[in-house]
């Protein structure tokens, strides 16, 4: 009986602690579909009384962002891409090619992820600056080619990749590279499948970095575009709301699609060398 008991509370507990998650999402998503001026009204409302889907007529077509919309997925795409191919090619060396100096190398990258990331934006817009690849898309994808933990990500995990199963696609003449393309794509599957949530997600939501290098308003990416609204929408809560949740569904729906395989990546990869 006591089993029972303390199973029951602790699942309420875990039901209790997901509906205060999802309550501010819930509220966003109905507040997007208020008339102007109810989201803060008081007392405050939790439903619509009238739903409505101008807000999100605004956004597409008064205010254009469409295009926004457009240049995040296929910058947050493209860097996904490529962002996977770079960091497995350079987590799976680190991992199973023996080469000089490969373990203090990799210290040494380990050592990179204490420098905040702010740090480097300077040098790292300067250098682009002077190559005239600044106000464009190349700015933006660059940065996120490859990163120390993505390296760290998938070294961890090809680490316990079996190496019988390696040397026998060299004994049968196949070339390192054939085994990486070949074989260990195939096994490293569900830490490429969690890298590429995180990277997606990260490029998705990036505010800074394209803040920096973008000044065209047509190269805006969706968190920027949505920014630019504040001081000329600051009073439309509704409205603000309205492009909150087109931030956050799509990222919300790629988590949802990709999770058993991303907990597969990070409780695996966790448990690796």
């Amino acid at each position: 009986m006591r089993r029972i008991v303390v199973t029951i509370a602790l699942n309420g507990a875990l039901l209790a602690a997901a509906a205060l998650t999802l309550l501010p999402l819930l509220w966003m998503l109905s507040a997007s579909l208020m008339p102007t001026g109810e989201a803060t009204a008081l007392p405050p409302r939790l439903v619509p009384s009238a739903p409505t889907l101008e807000h999100y007529r605004t956004l597409f077509t008064r205010l254009d962002l469409g295009r926004a919309l457009l240049n995040s997925a296929a910058l947050a795409t493209v860097v996904t891409a490529l962002s996977l191919l770079i960091n497995s090619l350079a987590g799976y060396a680190f991992a199973k090619l023996p080469f000089r100096g490969r373990d203090r190398l990799f210290a040494g990258l380990l050592a990179a992820l204490v420098v905040p990331a702010q740090v480097a934006m300077l040098p790292l817009f300067l250098e682009l600056k002077a190559l005239g690849l600044v106000n464009t898309y190349v700015a933006v994808v660059v940065p996120g080619l490859a990163s120390v933990f993505g390296i760290f990500l998938v070294r961890q995990y090809a680490l316990g990749l079996p190496d019988s199963v390696l040397d026998a696609a060299r004994v049968d003449g196949a070339g390192e590279l054939r085994v990486y393309t070949a074989v260990a794509l195939k096994l490293l599957g569900p830490i490429l499948v969690t890298l590429a949530v995180f990277t997606f997600m990260g490029t998705w939501n990036d505010f800074l970095w394209p803040l920096v290098v973008l000044s065209d308003e047509r190269h805006y990416t969706l968190p920027v575009a949505l920014a630019s609204l504040v001081g000329e929408h600051v009073q439309d809560t509704e409205l603000m709301m309205a492009g909150a949740v087109l931030t956050v569904l799509p990222v919300l729906a790629l988590f949802l699609a990709l999770q058993r395989w991303y907990i597969e990546g990070v409780m695996m990869g966790s448990t690796k060398g």
